[in-house]
């Protein structure tokens, strides 16, 4: 029998444009463990062509602290997907 491929579930959040493009604020994911911020990224945004031009100008928050689209996630992680933000 086939080893299960393992999976982690992360809480994903989504704020101003990328919650109205996306179409929630917040949803759980199940990833590949060995996943990072960038395949959460790739897969909560692959049914959304239109996200795919915010991605350079995303960040991300893993459990409340500001990390590269490397990071690795973990079982648990809250993500955050934090849109541009304008000023002026």
């Amino acid at each position: 029998m086939p080893a299960a491929t393992a999976v982690v579930t992360v809480r994903v959040l989504a704020f101003a444009r990328l919650r109205e493009l996306l179409g929630f604020g917040e949803r759980l994911v199940e990833v590949p463990a060995a996943s990072t911020l960038d395949d959460v990224w790739a897969q909560v945004t692959r049914d959304v062509p239109a996200l795919q031009e915010l991605r350079a100008s995303t960040r991300f928050a893993r459990n409340g602290a500001l990390a590269g689209a490397g990071a690795p996630v973990a079982n648990g992680d809250e993500i955050a997907l934090l849109p541009p933000v304008g000023g002026g």
